[in-house]
C-alpha cells in the first residue's frame, strides 16, 4: 500500500517557508549576544555573514539553506545590519565548498 503523505505540498511549503512580516523577521532572526560571539569567530565577513545566515536558516524554519540558494534580501539585509558588514559579502561566501558543510555541521552541534 503507498504512503499517504502527512503534509500537502501546500502546508510544507508554509511550514517551511521564511517569515515575511518585518515584525516575525525580527523576532526570529534578530541575534543574541552569544549569537554574535560565535558567529565573529568566523575569519571573514562573508563568513560572519554566511555562517549567520545558516544559523538563521537552522533556528526557523528549522531547515538547511540550499547549496545554490540565496537567502532573501531582507534577511540579509537585518543581518548586515546586526553585523555590521557589507551585504556584497554574500556572493563571496562559501567559494570552498566544504566551507559552508563545515559550518552547518558545526551548528548543529
Amino acid at each position: 500500500m503507498p504512503r499517504r503523505p502527512i503534509l500537502t505540498v501546500i502546508e510544507r511549503q508554509e511550514l517551511l517557508a521564511l517569515p515575511v512580516d518585518e515584525l516575525e523577521r525580527v523576532q526570529h532572526y534578530t541575534l543574541s549576544d552569544s549569537d554574535l560571539a560565535i558567529i565573529r569567530q568566523r575569519r571573514g565577513e562573508e563568513n560572519r555573514l554566511g555562517f549567520a545566515v545558516q544559523l538563521c536558516y537552522l533556528r526557523f524554519p528549522g531547515r538547511a539553506l540550499g547549496v545554490d540558494e540565496i537567502p532573501e534580501a531582507a534577511l540579509l539585509e537585518l543581518l548586515v545590519k546586526q553585523l555590521d558588514i557589507r551585504s556584497e559579502c554574500w556572493d563571496e561566501y562559501a567559494k570552498r565548498p566544504q566551507t559552508r558543510v563545515e559550518h552547518f555541521a558545526e551548528l548543529q552541534t
